[in-house]
This record gives C-alpha cells, structure tokens and sequence, in this order.
C-alpha cells in the first residue's frame, strides 16, 4: 500500500467549498491528532490556508476588517445560510447524535436571529411536512398497490414495472376521458338536435353490430359521424371548434406527460448505467431486492446476480474476441450481416403486402354467411396480430447468427419488432386512407373510425384467448402430465416483459390515432385496459414462471416510451395524411366538419375577433416572429447546457470526494496496523503527525 501512487486533488475555492456550516466547537472535537494526518484534511487545509491569505491580503489592500474580525462575522452569519436548518429533522439522514446537535444548532440559531426570519423557518418547516403526508396518503390511495406488490415480491421489479406502465396507461386514457367529456360530449349533450332519434334500435340492428361496428353501435355517440352543429353555432364558439379543441388538447397533454417520462427515465437511466451498473462492484454489494417475501424468489435473485456477472464477463469476453478478428473475419461476417438484413426487409415487404390485401378484402361487402362474413370483417386485425406474433420470433432467431453480443441481440430484436408494430400500423392506416377515400355507401370518418375500433376488440380478445385458452391450458397440462413430451418441449411459460410492453405501446397508439375518428375510444381503452390489467395478473400469478435469465433491458423503461413518444407523432400525423389524400375526393362528409374544412372553420372564427388580436395572431404565424423565438430557444437550450455542465462538474467533484475517502480508509487501516505491530505507546503518533506536516508547512 506504500508503493501506491500519490493522487492529488484540486478543490475550487468558493464561499461553499471552504467555508463549512458546523460551529467552532464541533470542528475542535473532531480536529484530533489522527484527523489532522487525514490525506482529505490535509488537502482541504492546504487550500484553505491559500485562500484566507488571499482574501486577507485583499480586504487589507481594501481598508477592510481584520481577518479575525472577518472570521467572527462569518462565523455568526453562518447559520441562516444553514440549508439543512430548513428541513424536518425526521428527514435528515443523519444519526440521532446528529439530529440532536442539530437541533441545539437551530435553537442557537433562534436566538441570535430575529422574530421573522424564526416564524419563517417554522413555517417552511411544517409546509414540508404538510406536504410529505399529502404524498404519503395520496401514494396510500394508488389503486392495487397490494397487488403490485405481491407481484415484486414473487417476480421482482422488472415485472412490476410492466403493471406500473399499465396503471400509467390507465390513469392517461382517464384524463382523455376528462377532456372529452368537456370539449364533446358536453356540448353535444347540450346543444345537439335530435341526439335520441340515433339511438334508436332498427330492424336491421343485432348484436353482432357490437363486434364489428355498424348498425347501432356506427350511429351512436362512438364514432365521429354522431355529432353535428347543433344549436351551438357561433363564430369561435361551435361543435367544430370545440371537436378540434378537444382532440388537440389530447395530443399536447400526451406528449407533454410522455416527454417528460421519457426525460425523467433516461436521467435515471443514464445516472445508473453510465455510473454504476458496469461496476462489478455494484452488481455485488448493490444488487439485492430487499422486497422479496419467498425463499424461492431469494433463489432466483440469487440467480438474477450471478446470471449478470455472467452476462457482464461474457460480453468482455465477446469483446476480448471481437478485437482479434482479422480482416478476412470481418468481411465474411459483414456479408452474412447483409444477407440475414435483406432477409429481414423481404420478410417486412410481405407482411405490409399481407396487410394491404387483407385490408381491401376487408373492406369489400359480402353476402357469405355470418361467421365468414365476421371472419372477413376481422381480416385485416387478424392479419396484423397474426404478423406481430410470427416475426418477432422470426428475427429473435436471425439476431442470434449476427455474430452479436447477447444485450445488442436483444436490442435488435427489439428495435425491428418495434419498427414491425409501428410500421405495420402505419401502413394499414395509409392502404385504410386511400381505399377509403373513393367509397361513397358511408361515411368516410366513420369506416375508418370502425376499423381503429376492430383493432382494438381484437387485441383484447387475443388477450383474453391467450391467457384462458393457451396459458391456462398449458398450466394446468404441465401439473397434471409433467413428464409428457409435448410438455417437455413446450417448456415453462415465462413472462417475456419487453413483449408485453410492446403490446401495451401498440394497443395505446391505436387509441391515440382513433380519437379523432372515434372520440370515446379512450373510453373503451380504459375498460379494455383495466380487464387486461387483471388478465395479466392471472396469467403471471397462476401460469407464468420468473424468467431465469437477467433481461437488462427490460429494467429500462426510456426505450419504450420513446416509442410511446414515436406513437404519438404517428397519431398527430395521421388526420393530416388523411385530410392531404382525401382532398379533392368525391366523398360524402359526415359530423361536426361536414361540407366544411378545418382551415374555413378557424378562419371564420379569426375574421370574427378584433383588430387587434388578429393583427396578433398575423404576426405570430409571420416570419418576423421566427427570429425573437429562435432566439428564445437558443437562450433556454444554452441555459440548460449550462446547468448540464455544471452538474457533470459535480459529480466530478463527489467522484474526488469519494476517493478521498477511500485514502482516508487506507490511511487509518495503515496506522490501526502500524499501532497493532509496535508497543502501545500513545505518544507513538507525534512523531508521524510531525513527518506528515513537515512537507505541507515547511514549504516557502
């Protein structure tokens, strides 16, 4: 330990790097003759000595005080800037000795400060308080919070998380509820004509219109069609104006919560993986889930750890390999990489060619019977679950023979399944746009506002199917038969997270692009997702296994709400593709816009404001507006940097603390054995104590 390199460390001087908040009488008790030798406080010394002459030398050039004078002054003032003085003493993470000269602390404070600044701090002090056991019961009153936290204790975080998201989902499509009640369905309620004459049940109605979206169900409240101008028909206060309102105002609240889930998560992720979860040392003594309930879920975390250090040393050992392949290696593999990537694009170009067939065949009308004829309305959905199911398989097998390392496998699974959902929804919406913008039986809105609402009862009855007629079954086949064949290649059932969110990501989207064209989806979406809620929970409690093998990605939530992110802006894209390929069409238009645009229904409303706000409303959507914000942004993006860096500064900073506190450990380790080899003579430490201070203070 002698032999170890020398680091030293450089401290910038400021008011709150060298001057400390304890008194005068702590640092004597603490300033022994073994914590003088401290590396730390040798180096804090060393610096704070250089900065005292030079403010010294300075306030004496000034005509200032005396430094002793200036020390006193600093000393009492002291304590008001005390940050911890404004805090509950129950949330100070100290020791009770601590909190308790803490406590004599402040009330030495009260005393030399005045009334004021006293009723001040108490008052801050009791909001806190006031506030900790708003968050306390308002975090009691989160729904199923028993459940979520049966479910950690069995599976653990990663599967938690999943139910977590969900809840999120839930609490989304309730605040698009909200909104939609008050911007549609409100008005609607209010000022609409002849609402009860839709709802009437007709000689061709029949239950089967609940499944597939016509008849009753196509002219209700559901679908865009239902609602019309009404009574309420004023320049900038109509059911038009209201429509968009109320659809915007759900598309900017969703992307202002997702985007800031997203930046909240990956602070934290990059916090944890960049700093911490690459340290071995991390992974040891940090790793362990002190919620766990079963002996056997202790196992498995048990396995979780050591199936991570496995994963870590296999992908240095894939590095270690990845290094030493030669030229010829390397070509040979980027080929195979090429031909396996052209695989995966044919099979993407045959799935989006799938689609659009079974959407034209969808959409047809047909005279069959009426399960084929429910088959055939069904087509397009089953196609596209049918298409999400098989190929992510597909290309979790093609990733494996990439030559890639196990978490980049699993990260280009993720991507093309991802890229597969989105893409494939995607297209769909634009073959759905395009076939439909030339029938002239119904109302344009409202087919497509029908086939957002297939998407939707299909995804929960797939959930529904799988879970009690496929999970179950398996189950229950695996405790009755174990030693079967059939159930010996089966294998257990896990609960694969990443996919499950997926689904979640996909199920979302589609509710965020038919709000427009079906205003109570979000409705159906939160019973839809609330049975799913307890689905799930059944089929991870009853027929599902913990996975025994350590997922990392899985624990990251970043990735999947920037897809969340990703399916938003297809949704927010969407009415726009749809008004630029049906304008110019031969089609009948239906409900609040009907034989209108939304460009004639704002301008209406802008010519009827004012001069004055028109002339504001010109000059924001002019170019001369462009360059004051342009400016704005600049001046908010450089702050932010800013505050970035200093952060990074920091951390850096708490990086040169903590290895000073490792030389500390070694320093006292080194003298505890130093005392244990020699006679006890407690005289024995003056002698070092004056070596270590003769290099610092004997310099010129």
């Amino acid at each position: 330990m002698e032999g170890q390199k020398t680091v030293n460390f450089t401290r910038l001087l400021s008011d709150e790097s060298v001057q400390s908040t304890l008194s005068s009488d702590s640092c004597e008790y603490y300033q022994t003759e073994i914590f003088d030798l401290l590396p730390s406080v040798q180096a804090v010394r060393s610096q704070q000595d250089s900065y005292d002459a030079l403010k010294s030398s300075e306030a004496f050039r000034s005509g200032g005080p005396r430094p002793d004078e200036a020390f006193s002054a600093e000393s009492q003032s002291r304590g008001p800037r005390d940050k911890l003085s404004l805090q509950p003493l129950r949330g100070l993470a100290i020791c009770m000795q601590g909190k308790r000269s803490a406590r004599e602390r402040r009330k030495m404070q009260i005393s030399n400060i005045g009334f004021w600044e006293s009723w001040r701090r108490s008052q801050s002090i009791k909001r806190k308080r006031v506030w900790a056991h708003m968050r306390e019961a308002g975090a009691s009153l989160l729904p199923w919070k028993h459940t979520l936290h049966k479910i950690q204790g069995r599976f653990g975080v990663g599967v938690k998380s999943y139910f977590v998201f969900l809840r999120y989902l839930i609490y989304l499509n309730l605040l698009h509820c909200a909104l939609i009640s008050g911007f549609i369905l409100g008005p609607t309620g209010f000022y609409g004509k002849n609402s009860r004459e839709w709802l009437r049940f007709g000689g061709n109605d029949s239950v089967l219109d609940f499944l597939v979206g016509t008849g009753l169900l196509a002219r209700s409240p559901v679908f865009f069609g239902f609602y019309t101008r009404g009574s309420l028909d004023r320049d900038c206060l109509n059911t038009p104006l209201l429509y968009l309102a109320g659809i915007l105002s759900i598309i900017f609240l969703s992307l202002i919560m997702v985007v800031r889930r997203t930046i909240v998560g990956y602070k934290h992720t990059w916090m944890l993986e960049k700093r911490t979860s690459m340290n071995v040392s991390f992974k040891v003594f940090c790793g362990w889930d002190y919620t766990i309930q079963h002996s056997k879920s202790a196992e498995l975390k048990q396995s979780f750890i050591r199936n991570d250090l496995k994963l870590f040393l296999e992908e240095r050992k894939f590095n270690l390999k990845k290094a030493q392949r030669t030229l010829g290696q390397k070509l040979r593999l980027y080929l195979l990489r090429f031909i396996l990537n052209l695989i995966v694009v044919f099979l993407l170009g045959g799935a989006f060619t799938l689609i659009y067939y079974s959407t034209n065949v969808s959409l047809k009308e047909s005279n069959q019977v009426w399960i084929l004829r429910l088959i055939l309305q069904y087509l397009s959905p089953i196609t596209i679950t049918s298409v999400d199911l098989v190929l992510p398989q597909i290309f979790r097998k093609i990733s494996s023979f990439e030559d890639y390392s196990l978490t980049v496998q699993v990260n280009a699974t993720l991507v093309r399944s991802i890229f597969l959902k989105l893409a494939s929804l995607g297209i769909y919406l634009f073959f759905l746009f395009k076939t439909t913008s030339v029938e002239n039986r119904m109302c344009r809105e409202n087919q497509i506002g029908i086939q957002m609402y297939k998407l939707c009862i299909f995804n929960f009855l797939t959930t529904f199917c799988n879970t009690f007629l496929v999970n179950y079954p398996r189950k229950l086949l695996q405790e009755k038969r174990p030693t079967c064949l059939l159930v010996r290649l089966c294998g257990r059932q896990r609960f694969l997270i990443p996919f499950k969110v997926l689904d979640l990501v996909y199920i979302q989207t589609v509710f965020w692009v038919g709000v427009y064209y079906c205003p109570l989806l979000p409705m159906i979406g939160v019973v839809s997702l609330l049975v799913i809620f307890y689905i799930q929970k059944f089929g991870v409690l009853r027929c599902c296994e913990a996975e025994q093998r350590m997922f990392r990605a899985s624990n990251s939530s970043v990735l999947f709400h920037f897809m969340l992110l990703l399916g938003l802006v297809m949704a927010a894209a969407a009415p726009i593709v749809d008004f630029h390929l049906a304008e110019g069409t031969n089609t009948i238009s239906c409900g609040p816009l009907k034989n209108e645009t939304v460009l004639t229904v704002t301008e209406t409303c802008v010519k009827s404001l004012p001069d004055s706000v028109q002339n504001v409303l010109k000059y924001l959507s002019s170019q001369a507006f462009a360059l004051p914000l342009l400016l704005a942004e600049i001046i908010i993006l450089t702050s932010y940097v800013s505050r970035g860096r200093a952060n990074r500064k920091a951390i850096e900073r708490l990086k040169d603390m903590l290895i000073m506190c490792s030389s500390d450990k070694r320093f006292l380790v080194k003298q505890h054995a130093t005392l244990l080899r020699g006679p006890k003579n407690p005289n024995r430490v003056r002698p070092a104590a004056a070596e270590q201070k003769r290099p610092l203070h004997g310099a010129p």
